[in-house]
């Protein structure tokens, strides 16, 4: 495992990638990973709409002058510049989706999930297994996906405070998710064991909420 310290505002380095402390002798790693930045781009900032809204602004734009007098070789310019403006928006957004996941860290063990995000401020979120009640599934066809987990008790994360870790629109209550996780269906069995070993439960409720273009429904 990787010991390279790392600088953050909520601490000064990590004991062990993506954990602000040693673990406990009794706690294991089970999985570790971080959300992949394109699937991030593509399915929480929506750069794909975001570039066809783009497109149609600087078509419109290139029509309209086309349209006025002079016509196109007269206001070129302006066309030149909404698309750079459209360029350097998408380039923005496309930087934020890859800093947002290259500074996430999701680590299950044996005994909680462990959520390291943020970009400027970094913060490290535990959730022990005794405090979920349900997790969900939604896979995409690339193999990624998002894992929301219900929190069981009464203690509450702020939507903002997680946020894009977050499932979108429970405001009220809030819903920590692992965003766009390589190999979700194999991260959500490891999460369904190790939750059924740390509760002694036999039985967690993941459910497949939404399987994108794939054809196949999960168990």
């Amino acid at each position: 495992m990787n010991q390279k310290a790392h600088q953050s505002a909520e601490y000064e380095f990590e004991a062990a990638l993506g954990l602000p402390e040693p673990l406990p002798q009794d706690e294991v790693i089970l999985w570790q990973g971080a959300p992949n930045w394109i699937s991030m781009a593509k399915h929480v900032f929506r750069l794909q709409w975001l570039s066809l809204y783009f497109a149609v602004i600087v078509i419109w734009q290139a029509i309209s002058v086309s349209s006025s007098e002079g016509g196109l070789a007269a206001g070129w310019s302006s066309v030149a510049l909404a698309f750079f403006l459209a360029v350097i928006g998408l380039v923005l957004v496309g930087l934020l989706a890859y800093w947002s996941a290259t500074t996430t860290m999701y680590t299950l063990t044996n005994r909680r999930i462990v959520m390291r995000v943020g970009i400027v401020l970094t913060v490290t979120f535990n959730l022990p297994y005794k405090t979920l009640g349900s997790a969900d599934l939604k896979l995409y066809k690339d193999g990624t996906g998002d894992i929301p987990m219900q929190i069981a008790t009464e203690d509450k994360i702020a939507f903002f405070h997680l946020w894009p870790h977050v499932r979108p629109w429970r405001l009220a209550t809030p819903e920590p998710m692992m965003r766009c996780v390589p190999n979700a269906k194999v991260v959500a069995a490891i999460l369904t064991e190790a939750w059924m070993a740390s509760t002694g439960l036999n039985k967690m409720e993941v459910q497949d909420i939404q399987v994108l273009q794939t054809g196949v429904q999960t168990a």
